[in-house]
């Protein structure tokens, strides 16, 4: 009988697990692979959901939990849990002996997984390198990451020439879309009623979704620009303002303060979810006027809904953007004349002709295939590409 190849999938937050549980399916149904679930970060912590559990509600074999996350967002903090979180990586890999290692994206947690697998010797697949977001510390890890793996899926063509540029081969950088906007084709949405029952929440006339994250390059920014928002946001008149809680990042702590207490102070007026959920997420911006903030998925899958995101600041600077995106400064003028020009006629009506430049048709499916089939003799051997 032929060996099963085994693959290894990191998740470190609730946005990578949503956005890796259709691909994480489709390598449990192929009977010629072996999944092997990685769970790390923020999955593991009571402050930010314990959503491990929801991964092992779907039914999930967690292979190896790697706790690593202090009760600290500052630099000594953050530095501190990547220590943690490279001992617990080379010990899981070293278990586990993973064929390939999969990671998505950018945050510190994954940072420490591309390291321990290099170490390893382990072949790794890098989902969404080649995206830029100069205002955060992300950009650095992501091509860190890049230069790391040597299988790279990307979602857009400029994604693919960047990594090329990074002296990736053009034969292992493959455009296949993003696994958000595959997400929202594939999946069955709750509808408004249900989203309404299930989260004992009144939509209104009028309603936003609300994801805010610390900008990580500039030093002290979050309590000023989250009260900037906060300012702009109160003054919306008949409005339901849907929060989600800032990540792990420095200051996202500071983040998530201030938002609860705007929502103790405004309770007819915004409600706070530590973590939704994909499902619940997704149903919701299905709904809502917009989506307001510095979350990629604003960026990434709200186009696909054909509704408008105000992007603020300079936290996603950088990424390919539907023509649905209104960027603006964290000011509270900027934010409301973006607020204003999303509900302008003119917006409203370009709207439905927006098309998502991250889309593409069977994403994970491909995926699948090419860490399915690709020969991994010699594959940790890379020769810098030459433009």
């Amino acid at each position: 009988m032929k060996k099963r190849r085994k693959i290894a999938i990191v998740t470190g937050t609730r946005a990578e697990y949503g956005l890796l549980k259709a691909l994480i399916d489709e390598i449990i149904s192929d009977s010629s692979l072996l999944l092997q679930l990685i769970v790390t970060g923020t999955h593991l912590s009571s402050e930010f959901g314990n959503t491990y559990k929801q991964i092992e509600e779907d039914g999930l074999k967690i292979d190896k939990k790697i706790e690593m996350l202090l009760s600290s967002d500052t630099p000594v903090g953050i530095s501190k849990s990547m220590a943690l979180g490279l001992i617990g990586f080379s010990d899981a890999i070293n278990e586990l002996k993973p064929d390939i290692l999969v990671f998505i994206g950018d945050r510190f947690e994954i940072l420490c997984a591309g390291i321990a697998g290099i170490i390893h010797k382990i072949p790794m697949a890098h989902i969404g390198g080649g995206e830029s977001t100069r205002g955060a510390i992300d950009e650095a890890i992501r091509h860190s990451l890049t230069k790391m793996a040597q299988f790279h899926f990307v979602s857009t063509q400029t994604y693919k020439k960047r990594i090329i540029q990074l002296g990736e081969n053009p034969s292992m950088v493959f455009n296949v879309g993003a696994l958000g906007a595959e997400v929202i084709k594939k999946t069955t949405l709750l509808s408004k009623h249900e989203i309404e029952s299930m989260l004992k929440i009144t939509f209104k006339e009028k309603n936003f979704l609300v994801t805010y994250h610390p900008v990580t390059l500039e030093n002290n920014s979050a309590e000023k620009q989250i009260k900037e928002l906060l300012k702009a946001l109160v003054e919306l008149e008949n409005t339901l303002l849907i929060f989600t809680k800032s990540n792990a990042d420095e200051g996202g702590r500071l983040i998530n303060k201030m938002i609860d207490e705007f929502v103790e102070r405004y309770p007819q007026k915004a409600v706070v979810f530590i973590s939704l959920g994909q499902l619940r997420y997704l149903s919701i911006m299905k709904v809502v006027d917009g989506v307001i903030g510095n979350s990629s998925s604003g960026i990434v899958e709200a186009p696909s809904f054909k509704i408008g995101t105000i992007d603020i600041g300079n936290r996603q600077a950088g990424r390919v953007c539907a023509t649905s995106i209104i960027n603006c400064d964290p000011t509270k003028k900027s934010i409301s004349d973006a607020i204003n020009r999303l509900y302008s006629k003119r917006f409203q009506n370009h709207l439905k002709k927006v098309k998502n430049p991250h889309e593409q048709s069977n994403t994970v499916k491909k995926i699948k295939k090419i860490l399915k089939e690709k020969n991994l003799t010699n594959v940790l051997e890379k020769t810098f590409f030459d433009l």
